[in-house]
């Protein structure tokens, strides 16, 4: 695994056509034990409320201006946000294993201006990054809201969701101090920065809701034509293909969402 799942690994061992037991299963009790632990490790704090109410809570959060909240949706999502920023200290949950160096997130954030916007993206993108599909531009694009506080299975709010408060006031800086990306084809965390700082000085975006692959924005101020719609669809084609090759199914339709939305959605499988 090019990141690790072992929770939800040990998880689907015991849940996937398990009848309930009279004692407690060992894997189990195994899962919960590093639960506990990688939340024990988890350095910022976290406010839980119920799901309805999370948005709500982050701009109360925000308001009082001690930090960037970010939702993280449920338990799993919290769960998720741990087991990767615990990810280079694997001793955490084997002792005796070897850590290795974490980035100080200070070095992330200085990297991350290194990074010149959109070239750098595109060429980090490569070919496949840089050739969407294209077709005609839709009637009737698709609206986005955020995502991270629901159950995507049943379309309701999940029944309690957390909020980590980090302490920085820039939502572009979120990714350093979560150690968030650099599995797949999702990008590091220096060039998720990269992407979040520009997309905040020209369209106002903040980073509301995190979860183990998903990230939702909120920004103030759309794309306020096709061309440029066209030109960040691009931008956000290169950092993220699957908004397109597993989502809209066009360079297109995505513009056109991203003119018709104050939120922006992106997935890495």
């Amino acid at each position: 695994m090019t990141r690790r799942n072992w929770i939800a690994a040990v998880l689907a061992m015991f849940t996937t056509g398990r009848t309930v037991a009279q004692t407690p299963d060992p894997s189990e009790q195994r899962m919960r034990a590093a639960r506990a632990t990688l939340r024990a490790a988890f350095p910022y704090p976290v406010t839980t409320v119920p799901g309805g109410e999370a948005l709500a809570a982050w701009e109360r959060i925000r308001a009082e201006g001690k930090g960037w909240p970010v939702i993280v949706g449920g338990d799993e999502g919290l769960d998720a946000i741990c087991d990767q920023f615990s990810i280079d200290t694997p001793s955490l949950l084997n002792p005796g294993a070897t850590d290795l160096p974490v980035q100080a997130v200070e070095q992330i954030i200085a990297t991350s201006r290194t990074i010149a916007m959109p070239d750098d993206l595109f060429k980090l993108a490569g070919e496949d990054g840089t050739h969407p599909a294209s077709g005609p531009w839709p009637e009737r694009p698709d609206r986005v809201e955020m995502t991270v506080a629901t159950d995507l299975m049943n379309g309701r709010p999940f029944a309690r969701v957390h909020i980590v408060t980090l302490p920085t006031r820039t939502s572009w800086e979120v990714p350093a101090y979560l150690r968030w990306g650099g599995w797949n084809a999702c990008p590091a965390a220096e060039v998720q920065c990269a992407v979040l700082r520009r997309w905040q000085e020209r369209y106002g975006a903040e980073l509301v809701g995190i979860d183990r692959d998903t990230i939702n924005l909120r920004v103030a101020r759309r794309p306020r034509d096709r061309a440029e719609a066209l030109a960040l669809a691009r931008e956000c084609y290169a950092y993220c293909q699957d908004t397109v090759d597993q989502g809209v199914g066009t360079i297109e339709a995505l513009a056109a969402t991203l003119m018709a939305s104050d939120w922006w959605f992106f997935w890495w499988d």
